[in-house]
């Protein structure tokens, strides 16, 4: 009877360590899912800043409603053009109005400003180059007087999608390699803490194998509690936070998500499965005066 407080003593302090164990993998396993989704969505977060570059074409004094429509009708029917926003000179004076602070048109006598066409690009002609190529086809219409888009904002954003790119992936890379010694070293805590229940296992002629066995199964089994306590908590955050990443993620790409689900899964099962394999191996090696230190 004695050993029976003992023994449920022993079995609370293993369960804490695996509850330990599976609660430190599922935070890192949810920082590694986030990772992924912000790496897989890099690609449209890009396409998101060059579809926001606008490009305005300025319209001529003189021009007719119908002459409006024309342009609208063409704009739309090219390749190049994902939206257009017709502004006519009064709309816009009242724009500037609000900007100003005050009626610049009572001050002049008369509305100085033009209707004009704002235009969203696509996002493969949102380049300097093609850009370039754009405003020379914007002015062959009839109806366009000037096309205004500022140049040196469209080199930077282009040049800093690149460069974000290049140390996302720098980054990524590093804190994968952190992530998983993070979960390693939790692990070969966990199983130091029974070092020597495998000693005593040694010391009845269980052979590696079979020591092994019990410890992989439930690392693994904690694995997978873990990557999916950390794939929920995930996807409750990206549900969250739906309105304000529209546009940057799209919650509708399921193909996105179950990639990033089944890496996050995999990556848990393989890392606590190696873990544990070798950590074990470790403490079977060890001679009886060496667990003590």
């Amino acid at each position: 009877m004695a050993g029976k407080p003992k023994q449920q003593k022993l079995n609370r302090r293993i369960f804490k360590s695996y509850l330990t164990t599976t609660v430190s993998i599922s935070m890192v396993l949810f920082l590694i899912g986030m990772l992924g989704v912000v790496l897989l969505n890099a690609e449209r977060l890009a396409k998101y800043v060059r579809e926001n570059i606008g490009v305005t074409l300025v319209l001529k004094d003189d021009i007719q409603e119908k002459d409006v429509a024309d342009l609208q009708a063409s704009l739309k029917a090219s390749n190049f053009v994902k939206s257009s926003e017709y502004i006519d000179k009064e709309t816009a004076a009242e724009k500037l109005k609000k900007d100003l602070g005050e009626d610049f048109t009572g001050f002049l006598g008369y509305n100085p400003l033009l209707s004009s066409i704002d235009v969203k690009l696509y996002a493969d002609f949102a380049t300097p180059e093609k850009l370039s190529l754009l405003e020379k086809k914007f002015m062959e219409f009839p109806q366009v007087k000037e096309v205004m888009f500022q140049r040196d904002i469209v080199s930077i954003i282009n040049e800093n999608v690149k460069k974000i790119g290049i140390v996302l992936i720098f980054f990524s890379g590093l804190l994968l390699f952190i992530f998983s010694a993070l979960i390693n070293n939790t692990i070969r805590i966990s199983i130091y803490s029974q070092r020597f229940i495998i000693n005593t296992m040694l010391l009845v002629g269980a052979t590696d194998s079979f020591i092994r066995a019990p410890f992989v199964k439930r690392s693994i089994k904690y694995g997978i509690i873990g990557a999916l306590a950390a794939n929920c908590l995930l996807f409750i955050l990206m549900i969250s936070y739906s309105s304000e990443l529209t546009g940057i993620i799209d919650l509708n790409d399921f193909k996105i998500f179950g990639l990033v689900f089944f890496a996050d899964l995999l990556f848990g099962v393989m890392i606590s499965w190696g873990s544990t394999y070798f950590a074990v191996n470790k403490f079977i090696r060890l001679k009886f005066d060496e667990l003590f230190y």
